[in-house]
């Protein structure tokens, strides 16, 4: 008697390359469904965190700016109806607008990258590139905000206006641009020294006992006399191969 075969127009069940149905397998899963793995919500969570951090990061801009346009030294300027000219030729101020601009972007940068692993006490490459991103966009931020609210860029106009000999302050400026840089650097470097010293760290893999040898040292045999047989003690042994044969009994 042999096993019933499978009919021509059924698909073996043990066909490797048979087709999933359309409304999944046993369960209702689908390979979709299996294929969302809880990493991938974790992901998500990671993308939109960042996201928010670069827009927070971005909006403190409007601080910083305020406080360069607050603290950057002024570049007093001079006219006398025909030109305008420094009124201090060996003056630093310039530079110290520059610096004042470097220096309070890298103290943003490091509290804010502070703050952001305060909040979520992990580190992650999402929230590491929402902090650089957010960084370069608040120090454009602060930049534009700075020159528009502080001394006009019409020079000779202002010259015009307050009249020779009488010094004004020269428009705020930002000559060296990779100071916009310095928010996004600190902040990197920052957040990634926070997580290397104090972020969760993985458990460490427990060493099991190995079971495959004895612990101990291995059974000595037994030094005492050989156990006897399942039937009882061993038989006498046979008279020695010396011995002749049995003599003639008395009855012969």
């Amino acid at each position: 008697m042999t096993a019933p075969l499978t009919p021509p127009h059924q698909p073996s069940p043990h066909d490797p390359w048979q087709k999933p149905p359309e409304g999944g397998g046993p369960g209702g899963s689908h390979l979709g469904t299996l294929l969302r793995s809880p990493e991938e919500g974790e992901l998500r969570t990671e993308l939109r965190r960042a996201a928010l951090v670069a827009v927070a990061v971005t909006v403190a801009g409007v601080a910083l700016g305020l406080l360069w346009l607050w603290l950057a030294p002024r570049v007093p300027l001079v006219s006398d109806d025909t030109a305008v000219f420094l009124s201090d030729s060996e003056g630093e101020e310039a530079i110290g607008a520059d610096g004042t601009f470097a220096l309070l972007a890298l103290a943003f940068g490091a509290v804010s990258a502070a703050l952001v692993f305060w909040f979520h006490r992990k580190g992650g490459i999402a929230l590491v590139v929402g902090l650089a991103v957010g960084g370069v966009l608040g120090s454009l931020l602060a930049w534009q905000l700075g020159t528009r609210l502080g001394p006009t860029d019409d020079v000779v106009a202002h010259a015009r206006e307050v009249g020779k000999g009488v010094i004004f302050d020269a428009p705020l400026e930002l000559h060296a641009k990779g100071a916009l840089l310095a928010w996004s650097l600190a902040a990197m470097a920052v957040h990634l020294g926070l997580t290397a010293l104090f972020g969760p760290r993985d458990p460490e893999p427990e060493w099991g006992v190995y079971h495959g040898a004895p612990s101990g040292p291995a059974p000595s045999a037994p030094s005492g006399p050989a156990p006897s047989g399942p039937s009882g003690p061993a038989p006498a042994p046979s008279s020695s191969p010396e011995a002749g044969p049995p003599g003639p009994s008395a009855g012969a």
